[in-house]
């Protein structure tokens, strides 16, 4: 299946890594597999003597095309892809999955007043971070400013009953990835409620939610990764019960030009990828869905704004900085996430 999910940060690059594998008496059982880019999994606890759903596998996979049929960029033939071709700019019919997904983006949109954007897609591509193959050059202004045109969320409305969306501009596109990988987690979770599985942790790339505990009857723990290109470090580790953890960052989906480093996380009030400021955003939600959302938005949003932001809010946020030698980094949360913490 080809790669769709936001590339980088909108691919969810710092992926919580759950910290310890399950010793060999542990009940946990797992369901893998491969979905938006990246790795899904279901790490599910059952009850003594409970007996999973054989189809569950099966379940599993079928609900992540759906999702892929529904929100994909990636593919030419998806709900969406075909919504973004369709040149009116009446009501369009949609389903009620994709009217959801949308209306969270355009919520989130609004909070941030435009610094995260989910019709940002004529820039993602024109950086070489959506569907087309990569240039790994910096595009120039006039092809930025042409695409900065065809931006802009508040060209876009989304209608509950029936569902529906509506684009002020017939080359309006928009752009899931920074949503749909949480979406994906959530109905992975009613998945595990509707088998009657109470102790969970299922997750897609970065993108992860929990319920219960683990299968040592013990809080899900997860860590929080240190924003170093080519390596795999923990920075903090955090527990988590009935909540979803999502971080974005720059260190993962990026290009070199002149010595300069170019992310996949575009500002799409300028048009370029968002200044170094910030390494990395890790939130925590009751719903992945807004997490998915909320990391990607404070991070496009800067390191003083997107934190301030994060107060404003109320967002459980943890953010990694960059120091300004460039040789280490330092962190910085809010206080809704203080409470996730493990002590150093």
């Amino acid at each position: 299946m080809r790669r769709w999910c936001r590339p980088l940060v909108w691919l969810s690059v710092c992926a919580p890594l759950v910290a310890c594998d399950p010793e060999p008496s542990d009940p946990t059982v797992r369901i893998t597999g491969d979905t938006m880019g990246a790795r899904y999994e279901l790490k599910l606890v059952p009850a003594p003597e409970q007996t999973l759903p054989a189809d569950l596998r099966q379940r599993a996979e079928t609900l992540l095309a759906q999702i892929n049929r529904q929100m994909s960029t990636y593919d030419p033939d998806s709900e969406l892809s075909r919504f973004n071709r369709n040149p009116s700019t009446d009501w369009i019919a949609v389903s009620p999955e994709l009217y959801h997904v949308v209306a969270e983006g355009l919520r989130m949109s609004a909070l941030t007043d435009g610094a995260f954007d989910i019709t940002v897609g004529p820039l993602v591509n024109l950086w070489g971070f959506g569907p087309e193959p990569r240039q790994d050059r910096a595009p120039s202004e006039e092809a930025i400013r042409q695409a900065r045109e065809r931006v802009g969320f508040r060209g876009l409305r989304a209608r509950a009953e029936p569902p529906a969306l509506k684009k002020d501009r017939a080359d309006l596109y928009v752009d899931l990835s920074a949503l749909a990988k949480g979406y994906g987690v959530d109905r992975l979770a009613e998945l595990a409620d509707a088998a009657g599985i109470h102790h969970y942790l299922v997750s897609i790339g970065g993108d992860l939610r929990a319920k219960g505990h683990n299968g040592k009857g013990q809080p899900w723990t997860v860590a929080i990764e240190r924003p170093i290109p080519g390596q795999r470090a923990v920075e903090r580790l955090v527990t988590i019960s009935d909540h979803a953890v999502s971080t974005a960052g720059d260190y993962r989906n990026f290009f070199e030009q002149d010595g300069r480093r170019y992310s996949h996380v575009i500002d799409p009030r300028t048009g370029w990828p968002v200044p170094q400021s910030v390494a990395s955003v890790t939130v925590i939600d009751r719903l992945d869905l807004k997490a998915d959302a909320a990391d990607t938005a404070l991070m496009a949003a800067g390191a003083e704004a997107g934190f301030r932001l994060a107060l404003e809010h109320r967002i459980a946020a943890f953010f990694i900085f960059p120091d300004p030698d460039g040789k280490g980094f330092h962190a910085r949360h809010t206080p809704e996430f203080e409470p996730f913490l493990l002590p150093q």
